[in-house]
């Protein structure tokens, strides 16, 4: 279960940064009339990283077949990036132009707006390749398969639980406290999965 472990680590540390894709799930759970209203952003986004990340797997592992070098410097630039995006995580102001919505948007609105700033989101995009695509070479088989559902699975919840927790405190005064928080989790567990990343790479 090793694989499984490091893959929800891993995929947890790169989602809990407070991007443009996550401050929109979140602001459309507070702007939404209901959460069901909502429910057409959440989805969309983790159908979205789900295409990524079995992309990036699937993809990445057929290239590496053919240049075996290119794993060194894909988990190398995953390290570094792990790195990078952990000091912005930790010095980050949450919650800062989270408005990029209105609460009255359509369902066809809702989709759209995720597909881009899920799909066309540099950050998403580097994340997925060069560290989950990265990571998901140190496994084969059965723990590939693990590792890839672990990091599916986070995705899902996260994004549910994101939209769900913008109905729960959208009446809050202390929410930018909450989040800042959560950044400062995020910057932890990206250094951690950087260490893992990198303990993997030497072995």
């Amino acid at each position: 279960m090793e694989a499984f472990a490091y893959g929800l680590l891993m995929a947890l540390g790169l989602i809990l940064p407070l991007g443009v894709q996550n401050l929109y799930v979140l602001t459309q759970g507070m702007l939404q009339p209901s959460l069901l209203k909502g429910l057409p952003t959440s989805i969309t986004a983790s159908l979205s990283d789900t295409f990524l990340i079995l992309l990036s797997v699937t993809g990445l592992n057929a290239v590496i077949a053919a240049v075996p070098e290119l794993a060194i410097v894909m988990n190398v630039a995953g390290i570094l990036f792990l790195w990078y995006m952990g000091y912005r995580a930790w010095q980050s102001e949450a919650f800062s132009g989270a408005g990029n919505s209105a609460g009255d948007a359509t369902v066809k609105k809702q989709i759209l707006f995720t597909l881009s700033v899920s799909l066309l989101n540099p950050h998403a995009i580097i994340d997925t390749l060069s560290v989950i695509g990265a990571s998901s070479l140190h496994y084969e088989g059965r723990e590939q398969l693990l590792f890839l559902s672990a990091c599916i699975l986070v995705s899902w919840l996260w994004f549910h639980g994101l939209l769900l927790l913008g109905r729960i405190v959208v009446h809050s005064n202390r929410t930018r406290g909450w989040f800042n928080y959560l950044n400062q989790l995020s910057a932890l567990l990206l250094w951690g999965s950087s260490l893992l990343l990198l303990r993997n790479l030497l072995s």
